[in-house]
């Protein structure tokens, strides 16, 4: 089970089989207890795209998987942390925890395709993603009671994300970073940066 600093709340990654991702001082203890995200998917009979079911269902704490090379990517991922009324959401910058984003990869979840939601049963990713948070939100930050409303249907999120995307991709130009983190020749980038 993972465990936030000081909490000693367990993870939705710790079901996903994703050890030793401690980064950012956020996740201080990690044991691995069943295969989930990490198991063998095609010898459970599993397609690699689409929510993926967890090895541990019932794990409280869902996860956010978001790109800090992006201003606005990390914006609304803390909002959403800290704002939402989500109980339990953690975030993790996927663009500087190597260890997570490599694991996320091998399943056929890119970072460069969008965020991703790990919660107690599955991996949702891009659209899916921010539909699933938006819809459970009970949001008191500005911003939020705003897109909330609007990328909580599945169809909406489907059709804003690629708008949402295209300012990603402009979002990390100015900073000179590729959309693709893999791409990035000395590894992933610093937040500050």
């Amino acid at each position: 089970m993972l465990r936030q600093a000081g909490e000693g709340v367990g993870t939705a990654a710790a079901g996903m089989g994703l050890e030793g991702l401690a980064t950012e001082g956020v996740v201080t203890e990690s044991v691995v207890t069943g295969a989930g995200i990490g198991g063998d998917m095609e010898a459970a009979g599993m397609e690699a795209a689409g929510p993926e079911p967890c090895a541990q269902p019932g794990l409280i704490s869902p996860l956010l998987v978001f790109d800090g090379g992006c201003v606005f990517c990390r914006h609304f991922a803390e909002l959403s942390e800290l704002r939402s009324g989500i109980p339990g959401l953690q975030i993790r910058d996927g663009r500087a925890d190597l260890a997570l984003r490599q694991h996320l990869e091998r399943r056929g979840y890119r970072l460069r395709d969008g965020a991703m939601v790990i919660d107690a049963e599955r991996v949702l990713h891009g659209a899916e993603a921010i539909a699933w948070l938006c819809g459970r939100m009970t949001p008191s930050a500005a911003l939020l009671q705003l897109l909330a409303p609007v990328l909580a249907q599945p169809q909406r999120a489907e059709a804003i994300y690629p708008l949402l995307l295209f300012a990603r991709r402009l979002a990390l130009a100015l900073r000179g970073l590729p959309v693709d983190p893999a791409a990035e020749p000395s590894g992933p980038a610093v937040a500050g940066r």
